[in-house]
């Protein structure tokens, strides 16, 4: 009787010990908790191809950018089939990709879950079925804003056609909807939304009128909208920043970048930013990181905020540095990928492949600009880190692995196959598990896996 009751005991803590390691390795939003895109992990794999250490891959329907988001043993993607002509997204930097009408056909926006062990269907949604109420750039999709769970929920955000609320088992809670706005050039949308304190926080920068606007993550109900007046199109996800003095959320923008209490009042502004931001921001060494760098500006700066500041902070024409802006690198931003902090390195990829870095606490450059690849490479997907090394995924899936540290040195390129058509979604990192998304499928590498 006493060994049975300890036996219960064992595996009742047994699985508080396991639920609790499960907790540590969600990756519930874009670029993991915190919008850091590193992991502790040390069984991740360094190594990786079409055959070598892929666990599973899962072909996906139709098109999508987004990211997966994974809780506990369930992983989340997004994307968008059409009956009619799929387009085929050009790689690399370009003018031209402007599309000035919807695509033809009728549309089905789906999400899907997949259970992260072995790929299968765990259940698959399409919440929307239609035609497109908006064109959108050829390398863009209808599908790009990645999704976000809260372990209860996943929100499913596509922008102008609708943000959808499911329960973990594939119940759909509640359904949003604005209505359709236009962007620059009728590029589209793509930034993500997220989540604290069970609220659902959404920015939609567009050529009309853009806001931010809370809403309760239970009922879908609007509890605030704030309108930013003066911004235009940005596809910068916000970022939740819990600093030392206060709770913000954090919107980059190309007239301003400004910070609200999570009342949706105005705190900060600043501007110097290009002409177009995408980079998401995040918190390191008790500083909030800003970036954008359009490749066409000359602007094109790194900015490390203070916490606390009040009123327009923004530097003038002579200033790197202020009361609230700790440093500024002016000409060192990228423009699709985010920038990471390993270590207390701050490394920049830019889209054709340069790589550059700085400390992370004063600004001061360690190296760089230095090239992955020959002049012609294209990078969007973000970087992310672990075991010592920064991975950078191009458009072709070649991911190339750098050595952390103050010099640069490339150790290996992992080619994942060459049967994709683009890769430009950033991956996710669960436990030992590395998730990437290509256009076609998307693939579970682990270590040991033949």
């Amino acid at each position: 009787m006493k060994n049975a009751i300890y036996m219960v005991r064992y595996i009742f803590g047994a699985t508080i010990l396991i639920s609790a390691a499960n907790a540590a390795e969600n990756w519930p939003e874009f670029r993991g908790a915190g919008a850091m895109g590193v992991s502790e992990n040390k069984n991740l794999p360094d190594e990786w191809s079409a055959t070598k250490n892929v666990e599973w891959a899962r072909d996906l329907p139709g098109r999508g950018w987004s990211s997966p988001v994974v809780w506990g043993e369930q992983v989340f993607v997004t994307t968008v089939s059409t009956d009619g002509e799929q387009w085929v997204a050009k790689k690399g930097l370009y003018f031209g990709g402007n599309r000035y009408q919807p695509p033809k056909g009728t549309h089905h926006w789906k999400v899907i879950c997949l259970e992260l062990e072995t790929g299968k269907v765990l259940w698959e949604r399409t919440p929307l079925v239609g035609k497109p109420r908006e064109n959108i750039h050829i390398k863009n999709s209808y599908a790009s804003e990645t999704p976000i769970t809260d372990g209860k929920r996943v929100f499913a955000y596509f922008g102008n056609h609708g943000l959808f609320c499911y329960d973990m088992a594939g119940k759909l809670l509640w359904k949003k909807e604005w209505p359709a706005v236009k962007t620059r050039y009728g590029w589209g949308l793509a930034a993500s939304p997220v989540l604290h304190d069970g609220r659902l926080y959404i920015v939609n920068d567009n050529e009309e009128q853009s806001f931010l606007v809370a809403l309760d993550a239970k009922t879908g109900k609007q509890i605030w909208r704030t309108e930013r007046d003066g911004e235009k199109s940005n596809w910068s996800t916000p970022f939740i920043w819990k600093n030392k003095l206060r709770t913000e959320i954090v919107t980059p923008g190309t007239r301003k970048n400004r910070s609200y209490d999570l009342d949706g009042k105005l705190l900060y502004q600043f501007g110097g930013s290009s002409s177009i931001t995408i980079a998401t921001p995040y918190a390191k060494f008790g500083l909030l990181y800003i970036t954008s760098g359009y490749v066409g500006d000359r602007k094109k700066p790194i900015f490390a905020i203070r916490p606390g500041a009040k009123g327009d902070i923004s530097l003038q024409s002579d200033q790197d540095s202020n009361a609230h802006i700790a440093w500024c690198q002016r000409r060192a931003g990228p423009y699709n990928p985010s920038t990471i902090i390993y270590g207390d390195l701050l490394y920049v990829l830019l889209d054709r492949g340069l790589v550059s870095c700085f400390e992370a606490k004063s600004g001061k450059p360690v190296f760089g600009p230095e090239r992955l690849v020959a002049r012609g490479g294209a990078f969007t997907s973000s970087p992310w880190a672990y075991n010592g090394k920064i991975f950078f995924l191009d458009e072709n899936s070649v991911t190339h692995v750098l050595q952390a540290g103050r010099e640069f040195k490339l150790l290996s390129q992992n080619r994942l196959t060459d049967k994709e058509g683009i890769c430009m979604a950033t991956p996710a990192l669960v436990g030992d598990r590395l998730l990437i998304r290509t256009d076609a499928r998307i693939y579970c590498i682990r270590k040991s896996v033949k």
